[in-house]
């Protein structure tokens, strides 16, 4: 399977690609698979193209750690490691068959074993970039005690290409379950899942995933054959069919409507802020989805208020600020880092927050 992986080192060519852009003082859109491309504030620019840039440097399946450039598809690197009984621990989104691992670095986002299991910047041990000078820097290593630039590393996880072209990322993986078991549970309300969610929270339990959705709390056990058995017996609960692909990839019956949708990040033990609207509750409680239109601005300060932050993610209103606003002293430090790694503002200018 790894030959299937194609072999096509671009880091040349890309190189000459942002050299040319910053002497042109020309900005740039960076493109994987374009799965993605609906999630942050639009950007007008020149496109760069890396999903062409592809290979897998170094897998070892012992050392739990594959090395690969950031163009690989992410459907072809899940079936690499399923080969060997792996997979990557924070369950990726793919939202399309084109979708890459820089795309999936880079969007930062995660499916529902994030809770449990850790998000996106959990799982990188270090990056190649492109920087803004046209400069290629190395950060973190590819072995799992090697921590020199690790926080640097980290900083490309849900940064949409702002600081920097991924070229290439050593990723730590983890062995698949032995099996895996979802459960169903009737509770009329959100506040009573949530509550209900965060005691089974804070039991020894091989939880691996969580919804509430129209008066049901499902969740998913994942682990040893003797561990999911002896769970499911003290839980009780109907068994499901397995709906976490379909929640992962937004294909849910929630997801489906036209209507605006907003994601919600919370204190997992937030009470429910929106009794009678219409709902979906992930990862125990943390993550929220909320659908109407609720006004942003005013969902955003009830949001602050409670700990918690807002992402229009779809059907923005033209102008306004996809992820949450930051605070003046985040926005300076957001500023630093982006004038550290990319001074001329060429990358993605605008995408992860207006003028940055």
């Amino acid at each position: 399977m790894r030959q299937s992986i194609p072999e096509n080192d671009l880091e040349t060519e890309l190189g000459a690609s942002v050299a040319q852009a910053v002497a042109n003082g020309t900005a740039l859109k960076i493109i994987g698979g374009d799965s993605k491309s609906f999630y942050g504030n639009p950007v007008e620019a020149q496109a760069l193209e890396v999903g062409m840039h592809t290979g897998v440097i170094d897998y070892d399946p012992a050392e739990l750690v594959i090395t690969l450039r950031a163009g690989c598809k992410l459907n072809q690197v899940e079936a690499l490691l399923a080969e060997n009984n792996q997979m990557l621990g924070f369950e990726p989104l793919h939202l399309g068959e084109k979708a890459t691992i820089g795309g999936v670095l880079a969007s930062g986002l995660a499916g529902p074993l994030r809770a449990y299991a850790g998000g996106v910047r959990e799982y990188i041990l270090g990056v190649k970039i492109l920087s803004g000078r046209g400069e290629i820097l190395n950060f973190g290593g590819r072995v799992i005690k090697n921590v020199a630039g690790f926080d640097v590393s980290r900083l490309m996880a849900g940064a949409q290409g702002t600081l920097g072209v991924i070229l290439e990322a050593s990723l730590r993986v983890i062995p698949r379950f032995e099996t895996e078991l979802s459960l169903g549970f009737e509770h009329s309300s959100a506040a009573a899942h949530i509550q209900w969610i965060n005691q089974l929270g804070s039991k020894p339990l091989p939880l691996s995933a969580s919804i509430w959705y129209q008066g049901r709390s499902t969740i998913r056990l994942s682990g040893s054959q003797q561990g999911v058995d002896s769970a499911a017996a003290k839980l009780g609960g109907t068994p499901e069919t397995d709906i976490w692909e379909q929640l992962r990839e937004q294909r849910h019956d929630y997801f489906t409507n036209n209507k605006k949708l907003f994601r919600l990040s919370l204190p997992q033990t937030c009470e429910d802020l929106f009794p009678g609207e219409s709902q979906l509750i992930e990862w125990g409680g943390a993550q929220r989805w909320l659908s109407g239109d609720p006004g942003l601005d005013q969902l955003r300060q009830k949001l602050a208020s409670n700990e918690g932050t807002v992402c229009a993610y779809r059907g923005v209103d033209p102008g306004a600020q996809v992820f949450h606003p930051l605070n003046n002293s985040m926005l300076a430090l957001h500023r630093s880092l982006k004038s550290s790694f990319d001074p001329a503002g060429i990358f993605n200018p605008g995408r992860l927050y207006h003028k940055l």
